[in-house]
Order: structure tokens, then sequence, then C-alpha cells
């Protein structure tokens, strides 16, 4: 017999041969196509299929009793949730912002406005571009919200779509990952040196615009060129005049605060040999905390001065105008400014600043009265709080004091008589305010919200930092009369009196800095923010409690 009769060699084959899962002779096997496991999301049998014209769903379809209408309002798709073309429209401050509170999986994908190469974008040239603008506009004192927006709108801009951002008060550093399965590249950079120069800060900031702008093409090796330039450039003031602002910014305090013309001259003597010791102490490397010490004596000693030789003009003038010189405002707002929007490590550390400048402003002054004391001096505490009522020349004086506060400050000359007008618009509501007695705390928060929402609004038109329109127009409103009430009432060991007056112009200035940002976010309401629609309702809380 042959095989094909089952046997071999004559012989029957062995039952081992055969395979408990196979046929039984005489029995059709059935005929199975392919073997393949079933998935737990396939049709089960006996269920009808879906129809011809129909697709399949997925797990992560609608239903099919879903309302396109009734759609949750806070999704965003992949793809762009609110229109590219309104983004354009809107300065790239608001759209940077608009896109920095949103997660990356659900921002909206734009074309690159600057072109990169076929081989796509110089990844790490694209980091070390980000960072270097962002140390600028930090170490200009620029507030952290506001640098995130630049670095995220320049890393967008050459092809960098998923980036994040990272700023705290020394360190800034940038990650980017190309996708879910592509490992991330990231970068950072340190802040060591810090340096007011507001037309530097508008120059980093005209590079961002035209960065970021559609209409212009810069590449980076342009962006690199422009930048330094920007480092190179120099101050747009010399020294002489630097110091000459100090001296005038002094006496315009001093007439501020009731003095003459003998106090004006004195004030600004006082404060330009501050600026002077100030200046060598810098050039031999003491830190910025010794410097306000210097800084704040020459004033107070030519305030004891006056009042030892028994000359009759208002000596706390003189002093109170030097404290005006050097109350760090600016460094108080960006703090303030930090904190409010969410960044409380930067805030923490800005306001630490502020501290150690202001005991540092306290100790110089102490120093020097408390000698004074020594030598028969006879301060009168009463005299500072007493300020006769002079309108029209308190307001000239506010108006000197923000104009020379600008130029200390190296803004560009097109600013200074903007921030000036600015000043005295600030100036003039304080005023009002305090002729209709209400208490200086909220006159001086309603005077610099103001002086927030008139300088934000001013910046948006010129599409620039808004620092340069409201840092030098709180000068005005700054406490250094309640400032030196509290330092003389401790010198003359009247602890409580003295600790309530601090208290108050601490108060003081913290009514300056919530009011700067609080009249910064009113104008707002007057501009026209990109964003998705279901959003609007929660920006707000999603920048502060993180929802």
């Amino acid at each position: 017999m042959t095989e094909a009769d089952g046997t071999e060699g004559g012989k029957p084959k062995s039952d081992e041969a055969h395979s408990a899962f196979s046929a039984p002779p005489g029995m059709e096997p059935e005929v199975v196509e392919e073997d393949q496991p079933t998935s737990e999301f396939a049709v089960p049998e006996g269920m009808a299929p879906l129809p011809a014209d129909e697709p399949e769903g997925s797990a992560f379809a609608a239903p099919a009793t879903y309302s396109a209408q009734h759609s949750p309002p806070a999704y965003v798709p992949p793809a762009g949730g609110f229109p590219i073309a309104r983004m354009a429209e809107s300065p790239w401050q608001d759209r940077m912002r608009t896109m920095l509170r949103m997660p990356v999986d659900v921002r909206p994908l734009a074309e690159p406005v600057q072109r990169p190469s076929e081989s796509g974008p110089a990844v790490g040239r694209v980091l070390d571009l980000t960072l270097r603008i962002g140390e600028l506009l930090l170490a200009g004192g620029e507030g952290a919200e506001d640098v995130e927006a630049a670095m995220f709108a320049v890393a967008r801009s050459y092809g960098l779509d998923r980036c994040e951002p990272t700023v705290t008060f020394t360190m800034l550093s940038i990650t980017h990952q190309p996708s879910l399965v592509d490992d991330p590249v990231s970068a950072n950079r340190t802040v060591r040196r810090r340096g007011t120069d507001y037309t530097r800060l508008a120059a980093v900031f005209r590079l961002v615009d035209d960065i970021s702008a559609h209409e212009v093409e810069i590449t980076l090796e342009e962006a690199y060129r422009r930048l330094a330039e920007i480092r190179r450039n120099r101050h747009p003031y010399p020294t002489w005049v630097l110091t000459a602002a100090a001296g005038l910014l002094a006496g315009a305090a001093a007439i501020l605060v009731g003095g003459g013309v003998t106090v004006f001259f004195c004030a600004a003597l006082g404060a330009v040999l501050g600026d002077r010791l100030a200046w060598y102490c810098a050039g031999r490397g003491l830190p910025e905390f010794y410097q306000f010490v210097v800084a704040a004596m020459p004033p107070a000693a030519i305030g004891v001065a006056l009042k030892i030789a028994e000359i009759d003009v208002r000596a706390s003038a003189v002093i109170t105008g030097g404290l005006f010189a050097l109350l760090p405002g600016r460094a108080l707002v960006a703090a303030v400014q930090d904190g409010l929007t969410g960044y409380y490590i930067t805030a923490s550390a800005r306001l630490l600043e502020v501290m150690y400048l202001f005991i540092g402003i306290i100790i110089g002054v102490l120093v020097v009265i408390y000698v004074g004391l020594q030598f028969g001096a006879q301060p009168n505490p009463d005299e500072v709080l007493q300020i006769p009522s002079r309108p029209v020349l308190q307001i000239l004086a506010s108006m000197v004091l923000v104009f020379t506060f600008a130029i200390l400050l190296q803004q560009e000359r097109s600013t200074v008589w903007i921030v000036t007008l600015n000043g005295g618009v600030a100036w003039v509501t304080f005023g009002a305010l305090r002729a209709a007695e209400l208490p200086p705390v909220p006159s001086t928060a309603i005077a610099a919200g103001l002086v927030g929402l008139f300088g934000q609004l001013f910046s948006r038109y010129r599409f620039a930092s808004a620092l340069p329109y409201v840092t030098a127009a709180i000068g005005p409103l700054l406490p250094g009369s309640a400032t030196y009430y509290g330092l003389l009432s401790i010198a003359e060991n009247r602890l409580d009196a003295g600790l309530a007056s601090l208290t108050n112009a601490a108060a003081i200035a913290l009514a300056i800095a919530i009011g700067v940002n609080l009249g910064s976010e009113t104008s707002r309401l007057f501009m026209r923010i990109p964003g998705a629609q279901s959003a609007a309702k929660r920006r707000a809380a999603k920048r502060t409690r993180g929802f």
C-alpha cells in the first residue's frame, strides 16, 4: 500500500503520529483562513455589523448622542483652538502669554514666522539665542512673565513649537521636546550681573517684535548680530549727566515735601556726594548693600549739620529728598508683579533684595542721625509730617522728579516726556484724593493704578516694555517722609512710633506696587486679547491658582 492509504512499508502508522486535536478519519476538517487574536474592541458574534456607509468608530470618538453644540467649552483642538489670524492682530506679548498658559498638546500649531533650513531648525543655536535674549530682559528688571513670553516667542518663531521656558531670579532654562518619542533638549543660563538700562531693554523688545512679526524675515545670524550690537551699545547718558540727575531728583523731592531754595541745593549736593561715593564703592567691588549704606549718609549728614548750625530751614526735607533718590521702587514693583502673576520664587527673591537695600538705607541714615544727636542736634519730628500745601509748585516738582528719575533709568529720550506726563497725572490724582481726606494708602494705590493703566496702554501702542512708562512715574508717590519719620523716631528711642511709621511706609510701598499691577491688568479690558472664548472666563484663575 502507498502512503496515501495510510500505510508505510505495509505497516500501519503508529497512534503517536495522530494528534488529539486532529480530525478523525472520515470527517472533513474545518478550513481556518487565518488564526488571529481578536481585540476586546471587536464586534462580538451575533451583533449586527455597522452599515457600509458608516465608518468604524474609535474608543475615543464621541458617542452617537453627542452634539457639537454642547461640547465642553474648555477643549482646544491641537490644530488650533482659535483663529491664527486673530492672534496675529495682537502684540506678541499677549499672543505668547495666551499660549504659555495652555498645555503643550493643545497649543495652536502655526506656521513658523522665520523659515528654518531644509534640515530643520538649529535647535542648539535657537535655544542659545533665546536664553541670551531672556538674560538681557531679566537683568534689566523685566518681570518673569514677560521674560518667559519673550523666550517663547523667539523659540516659536524659529520653528521650536514644543518649548517650555522657565525663569527664576538668577536662572533661565528652556526645554524643547521635538515629539513624544524623542529625547528633550534642555539649556540654561545664569544671570550674574544686573543693570538698569531701559534703552537696552527697549532695543531687546524691538528685536523680539521683529523676530515675531510675519512680515519681517530675520535669520539666526542676523538676530545674533543685532543682539551683539545691543550688548555693545553704550549707555545713552554720560556719567556726569546721571550724577546731575540724581542731584536734581533729590532737590525736587525736597521741594515736594515742603523745602525751599536753600533746601533744594542742600539736598541736591547731598545726593551728588552720595552718588559719587556709591560709584567709588562699586568700582572697588563692594556689594550693592554697602553702596546704599554709603549713598544714604551724605544727605543725612547735611540735614543734621543744618540742625546743629540752627539754620532756619526745613532740614528734614534734605534727608527726605535723599531718601527719594535711593528707595528701590523699581525692584519693589517687579517683585509684587511676579508674586501676583504666580512666580512666587522670583517674587520672594526680589522682595528679599528690596529688604536688604532698604535695610542698607536705614543703617546709613540711622548712623548719621545717632551721631548728630550726640552732638546736640535737635530734629523736630512734627516738621516731617507737616507738609505745606503748594499745589502748583508741587506739581512742577513732581514732574521734575519723574523726569530726572527717567534719566537715571537710562530711558530713551522719546519716552522721557511721556513718563513725565504720566507721573504728573499720578501726583495730581494723589493730591486731589488727599484733599478729599482719603487716607494715604488708598490714595496712593489709586494714583499708582492710573500709572499702571496708562503705562500699559502706552507700551502696547508702541509694542514695547511697560517698565519705561511706569517705573519713573511712581517716584513722587514713594514713602520718603514716612520712612524718615520712622528712622528719626527709632534714633530718639521711640520704638513704637518708629516701627509704626516704617510699617506705614511699607504699606504705602505695597500699595504702589499692587496699584501699578492692578492698573496694568485693568488695561487688558481695553485691548483685544487673543484666546479661546471658553478660556476667557478663567484666564486669571488659571494663572494664579493653577486650575
